[in-house]
Order: C-alpha cells, then structure tokens, then sequence
C-alpha cells in the first residue's frame, strides 16, 4: 500500500508495505541491518517502557550529603569489621560497574539490532557510569587511598574469582561472530545470564545486605542512600537483562535444549558458591546484627529467585529468606517508593511509569 503527499509542485510516495517489512524484521539479533535509527514503531514496548522508567529515576552522587559519613568515618565509634565492609564495597564495586557497563556497551549492545533495545541498554551503561562515579565520590569523601581499591580488586583471591567469572564470558564475545550460528546465540545468551542474573541479580546482594544493614542501624547514610539508589537501578538493570534473555530465547528456540537449561543451573551455582567465598571475606567475624551464615542464605533465595524468572529450576526449592527486613529494601515492588520520605526526590512528577515484574 502507498500514500502519496502532494506538497506544491512535488509528490512524495511512500511504502507502508515496504515499511511493515522493516518492523517485521526487527528482531533481538540478526534484525534489519540499517544505520538509521527507527524507534516507531515499537516492538519490544517493554524496552521503552523500562527506559522511560530509568530515566526519571536519574540521580546525581553530589547531591547526596556525606559530611556525617565523613564524621564517623574519622571517629572511633566504628567497628574494625564495619570498616572493612565499607572498604571492600567501595573496592569492589568500584570496578565492578565498570565492568558491567564495559560488557553492556562493547558486547550486548553491539550485538543486539533493534533501535529501542539499543536505547534501553545505553541508558543502562549510563547508569552503571553514574554508579562509578558514585564509588569515587565516597574514595574521595572518606579520604581512602584509592590506590587501596585498585590492589583490593587484584589481590582479594574472591574477588580476583568473581571478576574471572563474569569476564570470561565477555571475552569470549569480543570477535566477530556469525550470530546464525546456534553455538554463538549460546555464548550471547549466557552473557545476558551471567551479567544479568548472576552478577547483578545475585553477587552484588551480599554487600549490597551489609551495607544496607549498617543504613539501618543509622550508620554511614550518606553510603547507604547511594547504595539504595543504586540498588533501584539494579533492579531495573536486572528486569531488563531478563527480558532479553527471554525475548532472545523466545526468538531463537533451537538454542534453548536441556543440556544448555542445565548448563545455565552449573553456572548459577558456580556463582553463588563465588559470592558465599565473597561474603566469607567481607564479613570474617561476625558483627552487630552482621551474620555471614545469614547472607549466605540470603544469596541461595536470591538466586532461586533469578533462576525462576527465567524458567529455570531452583536450587534449594524450600529455601526462606532469613533476612526479611532485607526484602523491604530490596524487592522491586517496595523499592520503587523508597524515595518518599526522603529530603530529595529524583522521580519526575510527570512519569507515571513504574518497573515491575513480579518474577524478580
């Protein structure tokens, strides 16, 4: 079907047929092949949907004061354990989001061909660049030599393991890649679960607990609003990175065999079993309402909850959540609001939109 637009002397015809064609080869990989970047008409909704939801939950780390962290940082009213944590939050996720925003620009958003998944998983790396930034400015607030975060990230043997863990799988990526092939949609896929599920939907929880647990107990607020801002955008981050391993699967279900679901299970469980070595080190004594046992199981129910959601089974089926205070702060359903009450207010009053998904 064509429509003609007849503006003075000159008719401009257009395809809508060739235009259907366009939208119906937009697809998670091996799309259209085109350097324009048509949004309209949407595919994947969920991806403007999530987009528009991170980008009114925008925050900036300066905004944040610290100068009571700063207080107590330099007092003697801190324990040696709750030092520490500090630190290796501060030396591990210092890295860490770098990491995962090199992965989501140089890996998953090269390879993806639909414009809106592109433009959700930009907003995603700029998160994770705001998330750097943050770390910086709590180096810089509490006056710790970073030098100390850079050795902490190369000679903690647990966090050397997790770092291995996830980069391995991005690695094996960077190289032009038939993506026709069903051994490449695998590597893609599991990158997406990886990233997704096992390091931002599982090992960050352990000290994203801690540290919200010193929040709780009035400690170090300014560490611990930023910590909540950032654990809103993991979740966000978290619903995105399921949504295209779905959709991915979905669209390509020759990959989706028994042996690679159990595969998948394998890497989960390497993950945590990383993550409870992790916990061991932040936490090698036992602190004022600070229990590594605790964070442990916590850890197990969280990645239940992430294996589930991408219609894998569990590995502990009966598992409780020993830390239900946590599930305040951290389910995506209470987290959307937490801001309230709260001196600042980034949500922008105009947005209606919310993250949900009641699988995370």
């Amino acid at each position: 079907m064509e429509k003609v637009f007849n503006i003075g002397n000159k008719s401009f015809v257009l395809d809508q047929t060739k235009a259907e064609e366009a939208f119906a080869a937009k697809r998670v990989i091996n799309g259209r092949k085109t350097m324009t970047f048509n949004l309209l008409p949407l595919k994947y909704q969920w991806a403007y949907d999530l987009y528009r939801v991170m980008k009114a939950n925008h925050w900036e780390p300066e905004d944040i004061p610290m100068q009571g962290d700063i207080e107590l940082w330099r007092s003697g009213k801190i324990s040696d354990i709750e030092r520490w944590i500090i630190r290796m939050g501060i030396g591990y996720f210092s890295a860490a989001e770098g990491i995962v925003g090199d992965n989501v620009m140089h890996v998953v958003r090269e390879l993806v061909t639909a414009p809106e998944l592109k433009l959700v998983l930009g907003r995603h790396a700029h998160e994770e660049n705001i998330h750097a930034d943050s770390l910086l400015y709590m180096i810089s607030s509490l006056g710790i030599n970073p030098h100390e975060c850079e050795a902490m990230f190369e000679d903690v043997p647990s966090i050397v393991k997790k770092n291995e863990f996830v980069t391995r799988t991005s690695n094996a990526l960077r190289r032009d890649l038939d993506l026709t092939d069903p051994v490449n949609k695998k590597l893609l896929a599991k990158n997406i679960f990886v990233f997704g599920q096992c390091m931002e939907g599982t090992q960050f929880y352990g000290l994203f607990g801690m540290i919200l647990s010193l929040y709780r107990q009035n400690k170090f607020q300014g560490i611990g609003t930023m910590f909540r801002y950032t654990l809103r955008d993991e979740s966000n981050h978290i619903q995105l990175f399921r949504n295209l391993f779905m959709d991915l699967i979905d669209e390509n279900p020759e990959i989706w065999t028994q042996e690679f679901r159990e595969e998948l299970v394998d890497i989960m469980k390497e993950g945590v079993a990383l993550e409870k070595e992790f916990i061991r080190d932040c936490l090698p004594i036992s602190s004022v309402g600070l229990s590594a046992g605790e964070f442990e199981q916590y850890i197990d129910f969280i990645a239940d909850r992430r294996l589930v959601s991408c219609g894998l089974p569990p590995l502990n089926p009966q598992i409780q959540n020993p830390l239900p205070w946590l599930a305040e702060m951290m389910d995506i359903r209470k987290e959307q609001n937490f801001f309230e009450g709260t001196v600042t207010d980034y949500q922008k009053g105009s947005s209606l939109l919310q993250a949900h998904d009641d699988d995370l």
